[in-house]
């Protein structure tokens, strides 16, 4: 059954073989994407969350209007 799944009835297909190394090297690529990608978020969540709390710390009611 798992030769029927891979393509391998009637013998090997340089054409099926050729697609699955494709497929498996865009897999690849993908989940290096969304590894970059995930990083790239966390690095910005951080980011977001560091100048909250600078904002945070400014006193509105203190505050100077600004010169036009």
């Amino acid at each position: 059954m798992a030769k029927a799944l891979l393509g391998y009835v009637g013998g090997s297909d340089p054409r099926v073989l050729a697609e699955m190394r494709r497929l498996q090297q865009r897999v690849q690529d993908l989940e290096s994407e969304l590894i970059r990608m995930q990083a790239e978020n966390d690095a910005l969540s951080a980011a977001v969350q560091h100048s909250d709390s600078l904002l945070d710390r400014i006193d509105v009611s203190q505050a100077e209007p600004a010169l036009a």
